[in-house]
């Protein structure tokens, strides 16, 4: 009786010591002072809670990163930073950021989470109701799939707001790489192998960084889930290689990623794509039962073939 009560009391700790690990990981700012473009902001960031209990920031207007360091016994030196979706107006934290870090600490790529500007959002007015009805109160008119220009799959693109953080957002993914690289010894990173990940909005971000001018802020490597690119795609012969994974009936955003990826093949650069079938909505590091369960091995298996994980 003894024995099994003193593994039990073991792993207690170990769990609580893995815990308190988690809750002290490092958080840096990424602009010194003010944010440029958002210095006048003055909403307070909140984080609120999924029915899952997975945790939703809104109203970020001082950007981090979060870092998330690999056993140094089993680090390449492969680093990523990791971006969370949320439609450009929140991030899901939890399913979108910290678990998918904690999945690339395993396979010995450092993890950085970006907590990356968003829109601005009131409080709702108490009282308030909820989405409007379509014109003379009937249902609503049968959704209709947007037409994709130059690999464009922005759905608000008319939206001056949102526009704004989507550029924001980008410069912050741009900030967290450049620390990256600059923090590369410390961090044991190789600076030529530093890529972004990006889910949703957050893979619209990413890309953003990826087609900027080549600069010591661009990634070596793209991975976007179900993030189609959120402005005009314009491939060079220095733009990184892309991996893609979406599911098949994702209003919009299955098409998108497909866009995005033909752009890719046709500017000339490596691409890979996996389009799920069943799903019809983000996957995140939640496991359905199906098919899809399995992107994170064919990312795997990609980040293998292209000699980013050595594990």
């Amino acid at each position: 009786m003894g024995r099994p009560r003193s593994i039990a009391l073991v792993a207690g700790v170990l769990a609580i010591a893995s815990q308190a690990a988690a809750q002290t990981r490092e958080e840096i700012r990424l602009w010194p002072g003010r944010a440029p473009g958002s210095e006048t902001w003055t909403i307070a960031e909140t984080i609120t809670r999924s029915p899952a209990g997975d945790r939703i920031v809104a109203n970020v207007s001082d950007p981090t990163v979060t870092v998330f360091l690999p056993d140094a016994a089993v680090a390449p030196g492969a680093a990523m930073v990791v971006a969370p979706g949320g439609a450009l107006r929140i991030l899901g934290w939890d399913n979108e950021g910290v678990r998918a870090a904690e999945w690339l600490n395993a396979k010995g790529i450092a993890a950085f989470v970006l907590k990356y500007r968003t829109l601005q959002t009131p409080p709702q007015t108490p009282g308030g109701g909820g989405a409007p009805l379509a014109a003379g109160g009937g249902a609503a008119a049968p959704r209709q799939e947007m037409t994709i220009r130059n690999g464009n799959a922005n759905p608000e693109p008319n939206d001056a707001r949102l526009a704004e953080v989507l550029r924001m957002g980008i410069a912050d993914a741009q900030q967290a790489l450049r620390l990256v690289r600059r923090n590369a010894t410390a961090w044991r990173v190789d600076p030529a192998r530093v890529g972004i990940m990006g889910f949703s909005a957050g893979g619209g971000v990413a890309v953003g960084a990826a087609l900027a001018e080549k600069s010591d802020a661009s990634p070596d490597f793209l991975v976007s889930l179900y993030g189609p690119s959120l402005m005009d795609v314009n491939v060079r012969p220095d733009t990184p290689p892309l991996f893609v994974a979406v599911g098949a009936t994702h209003f919009n955003v299955t098409n998108g990623c497909l866009a995005l990826f033909a752009a890719w093949k046709d500017g000339g650069r490596p691409a890979e794509i996996h389009v799920y079938d069943q799903v019809s909505a983000g996957f995140g590091m939640t496991r359905r039962g199906l098919p899809v369960d399995g992107w994170t091995e064919r990312l795997h298996e990609w980040l293998l073939a292209r000699k980013i994980a050595m594990r």
